[in-house]
């Protein structure tokens, strides 16, 4: 299966979320699909900061390393909602063909 052929219904065990019903509006598909993407985002924004290292005095210590899980959590939700890589646009269309049963 290419990335052009997502099938709405892996998404479930890829991250809690559900493939689309017939009472499913537009926008809450659209929502549903944003958040896969940011999850998506997360997961691959997650390995630039491993490693990182922040010297003291601005920097470094447990507080950071609890918070940096925040930050990268933030920049991809925020990355998806300013458009982010399309992932969201191509399973936005699948969830709405598999809402009006053509997949």
């Amino acid at each position: 299966m290419g990335a052009s052929e997502l099938n709405p219904a892996l998404i479930r065990p890829l991250g809690g979320f559900s493939a689309p019903s017939k009472n499913h509006t537009v926008e809450q598909i659209r929502q549903t699909a944003q958040d896969f993407e940011a999850s998506y985002l997360s997961q691959m924004l997650k390995p630039m900061f491993e490693g990182l290292s922040t010297d003291a005095p601005f920097g470094g210590g447990a507080g950071e390393e609890m918070w940096r899980g925040f930050l990268v959590e933030a920049m991809a939700k925020e990355t998806a909602k300013a458009g982010g890589v399309g992932l969201a646009d191509k399973v936005m269309s699948h969830m709405l063909k598999a809402q009006e049963g053509l997949v």
